[in-house]
């Protein structure tokens, strides 16, 4: 396990450039788009067989997204005082995850989505138990993944679906009946590539 911590410190050490939806997609994008800020917490948890990762599939009632799988997260609110404490605020309202049990290792480089959010991924590890417990009407689960399989660029494909009209490619990491696609999977993409 020390290894696998060894290896997020070092990731998050080396240069990296900013992610996007439109990687896979080239468009020329506005320079008049406003991007509102977001963060997400990539919470690593250490457990005795090893280290997960914590994702949530998203209430199927819910307009945006719904269903998919996501980092507990959102939008960064004038009262949070920056993109970290925003990140360990969500996870505490979507998954119950206290705040003091996560050591903030840093932050991934930004995430531009088609939605319009800039996204600041917080990498923190949780030592510690705690109990998950999924925010009625937002999430409909909390699961863990190894983080060995995110971590692996081979366990990465490249998918396509038609959205608003036009064909359009993401990335995808599938882990047993969960599928972990487009921004969740690119931000993850762009830490299996830090890690390597």
């Amino acid at each position: 396990m020390r290894d696998e911590i060894s290896r997020l410190k070092d990731a998050l050490a080396r240069p990296a450039g900013e992610s996007s939806d439109f990687d896979l997609n080239p468009v020329l994008l506005p320079d008049t788009r406003i991007l509102r800020a977001a963060a997400v917490l990539i919470a690593v948890w250490l457990r005795p067989e090893g280290a997960r990762l914590i994702l949530t599939k998203r209430s199927s009632h819910l307009k945006h997204h719904p269903g998919q799988i996501a980092f507990p997260g959102g939008k960064v609110d004038a009262g949070d005082s920056g993109p970290e404490a925003a990140a360990l605020r969500e996870a505490w309202e979507e998954i119950g995850l206290p705040p003091d049990r996560v050591e903030v290792l840093g932050r991934l480089p930004a995430h531009e989505t088609v939605t319009n959010y800039m996204i600041t991924p917080i990498l923190g590890l949780v030592r510690d138990d705690f109990n998950p417990v999924p925010e009625a009407g937002e999430v409909d689960e909390v699961f863990t993944v190894p983080l060995a399989h995110v971590l692996d660029r081979g366990q990465f494909v490249i998918e396509g679906r038609v959205w608003k009209g036009q064909p359009r490619r993401y990335f995808a990491v599938p882990y047993g009946p969960y599928y972990i696609w487009g921004a969740t999977a690119r931000i993850l993409r762009n830490l299996a590539e830090m890690a390597s």
